[in-house]
């Protein structure tokens, strides 16, 4: 019994001393020119998207904005939206860029 608590105590420990791999706003940006400007302005560059959906700035600036439910949103995305496969982290990395536009 001992052993199972010394697991339990040394098992999280270990894995919250790993280091989590951050972001990549820039990745993400590249992400979002390819798949998302179609529909959204992603940029300041970019001129012209479909005048229904929110730019990425506008998003990033909503009350409440979290990179964290983006990114799970876009990994399973509304029916108009199209059929992308992200990995969680290309979803990580495009909401961590929307983040940085609100800033």
């Amino acid at each position: 019994m001992k052993w199972l608590l010394l697991i339990g105590v040394a098992v999280p420990a270990a894995l919250a001393a790993i280091p989590t791999l951050a972001a990549d706003a820039a990745n993400g940006k590249r992400l979002a020119e390819r798949w998302c400007s179609s529909c959204h302005v992603v940029s300041s560059e970019q001129r012209q998207a479909s005048a229904d959906v929110p730019s990425f700035s506008a998003i990033a600036r909503q009350p409440g904005f979290d990179a964290g439910r983006l990114a799970l949103f876009l990994l399973d995305p509304h029916p108009k939206m199209p059929s992308m496969s992200l990995t969680r982290a290309e979803a990580a990395d495009i909401a961590e860029y929307v983040k940085a536009l609100g800033r």
